[in-house]
């Protein structure tokens, strides 16, 4: 395989950035609702949408567990949803993304956004699936970083996206490979078909050519983001749950993001994707330029750090280290799903069974935020 030589992140003429302005609320079980609402007409969704196009609610599901601070949050879905609906943005679809390692129908139904969707007639598509959307060949205005490279034969995104709003709805974590994960992050899934491990020597060059292209083919873009439960440690699946009462919107994703960052403890502008994003104006990765709206946090610092786990070490020596030089033979032959076989025993079989699945039930019973959780009909038992 030919490894990308990754462009230098000169700025890009003509491309603006939008409104740098992070609203942050400090919020509980019983106010959550209203301060997602709130937070979103703080953060400027009005300006930030176009309210004649078509919504879509991009969740996060890092996992389809319902481990805390790996997913989006059913009230972040709902609070999402009734923000949107007093912006008078009425036309809503949430789009579901599969990974080699999660379940999009078991993830939104274990998460508890099925009994949502149906509440306030949400239409669920699934961009895997044929009958609800086409994945085309598109070739950015951008210059690319990496993955006009990465994708020689041609970038292909779906159709369904164009000219449409989309809302992201990440969680404030960590991220064995981007230190954090968020907004930028959450377009990996949504943009990039399954074959999107290619880009994982690469994940940031990836996430800020990725944020490019969201801003030529979007109507608006905007976040929503929850850290009512973080996840500190070897994210964006086992980590260690911490409550933080908090909950970020934002039109901005570099913003968004290098605020969440810096309230983890971690400086924005060191963290990669961040830094080449805010160098390509595609966004502001300065917590000094980025205007804060809500609670005070200055001072913020949770001291988080990522630490490791199996599947970040055998990542790490794959993506990054001595073994990259063999990913066309590992990830582009059926060797790959040797691959797949091992992270789906390492976490179904595994970790969940055997750790994860306490920590979720210790939350649910000792947290305000997992009681708030078990207070969400449930369609399945985990």
């Amino acid at each position: 395989m030919k490894f990308p030589e990754p462009k230098k992140p000169t700025k890009i003429a003509g491309l603006e950035a939008a409104s740098s302005k992070v609203a942050v609320l400090r919020t509980t079980p019983q106010t959550v609702l209203a301060d997602i609402q709130r937070a979103m007409e703080m953060a400027g969704i009005r300006d930030a949408l176009k309210p004649s196009a078509p919504t879509i609610l991009k969740d996060n599901i890092s996992w389809h567990f319902p481990f805390p601070a790996a997913n989006t949050t059913p009230w972040q879905m709902e609070g999402a949803i009734l923000g949107l609906k007093n912006a008078g943005i009425n036309d809503i679809i949430c789009v579901q993304n599969k990974t080699v390692v999660t379940d999009a129908f078991k993830g939104e139904d274990l998460n508890r956004y099925t009994p949502i969707f149906k509440k306030y007639k949400i239409p669920v598509l699934f961009n895997f699936k044929p009958g609800d959307m086409t994945w085309v060949e598109y070739k950015p205005k951008t210059p690319m970083l990496v993955l006009d490279q990465i994708f020689a034969e041609g970038i292909r995104i779906p159709d369904y996206f164009f000219a449409r709003n989309i809302v992201h709805l990440p969680t404030v974590k960590c991220h064995i490979y981007t230190t954090t994960t968020g907004a930028m992050k959450n377009a990996f899934g949504g943009l990039l078909n399954t074959h999107r491990h290619y880009t994982h020597t690469w994940i940031h060059e990836t996430l800020v050519d990725l944020l490019a292209i969201q801003k030529e083919i979007h109507a608006g873009i905007f976040a929503v983001m929850d850290g009512t439960t973080a996840g500190n440690g070897p994210g964006p699946r086992t980590m260690i749950p911490v409550e933080k009462n908090i909950i970020l919107a934002g039109a901005d994703q570099v913003a968004i993001d290098a605020v969440a960052a810096k309230m983890m403890g971690f400086d924005p502008l060191n963290i990669k994707y961040i830094n080449l994003a805010h160098q390509r104006g595609l966004g502001c990765g300065d917590p000094r330029d980025i205007q804060l709206a809500g609670d005070d946090i200055q001072g913020e610092n949770w001291k988080f750090s990522v630490g490791d786990n199996m599947a970040s070490m055998a990542g790490d020596m794959l993506w990054f280290g001595p073994l990259k030089r063999l990913q066309r033979l590992f990830f582009h032959t059926p060797l790959v799903h040797m691959f797949i076989f091992g992270s789906e025993c390492y976490h179904d079989y595994y970790r969940w069974p055997l750790k994860d699945q306490r920590v979720f039930k210790h939350w649910k019973k000792e947290s305000p935020w997992g009681k708030l959780f078990d207070s969400y009909p449930e369609t399945s038992k985990v």
